[in-house]
């Protein structure tokens, strides 16, 4: 069996954006050699988070930053000197993580879904670490 963690980056070009994980997931689970168990996606960033959500119609995304951004505007008022508290509230709602159920050698998704990393404070390098876990 090979390794069980991995770390890949990625480059975000905007402030707020959803990048596609599914690729660098499948690599991971590849190389992992688990045929059954579980995948976790993990990023360490304050500003950032890990969701699934549909893949097929890109105006779920659009939708989705729109409603991020109406519950937790920017405000003027707020106190931290970065000025992105909005992004730390977005991702402590959004996570994270997430984990996934790994079924005979494929990441167990449903027809639409699809894993993101969502970007509340970019353009930025982030880091994801997949690990997995089975036989």
């Amino acid at each position: 069996m090979g390794r069980n963690v991995y770390q890949f980056t990625i480059s975000t070009k905007e402030k707020q954006s959803f990048t596609n994980l599914d690729t660098y997931l499948k690599r991971a689970l590849s190389d992992s050699g688990v045929n059954d168990g579980i995948m976790v996606v993990y990023c360490p960033h304050t500003t950032g988070a890990i969701t699934i959500n549909e893949n097929a119609d890109p105006d779920v995304k659009i939708d989705s930053h729109l409603g991020l951004n109406e519950t937790f505007p920017n405000k003027t008022e707020y106190i931290y000197m970065e000025g992105n508290s909005d992004g730390h509230m977005k991702s402590s709602v959004i996570g994270a993580s997430e984990t996934l159920i790994i079924e005979d050698g494929s990441i167990l998704l449903g027809t639409w879904q699809s894993v993101y990393f969502t970007e509340f404070d970019g353009p930025r390098t982030r880091t994801i670490y997949p690990a997995c876990n089975g036989q």
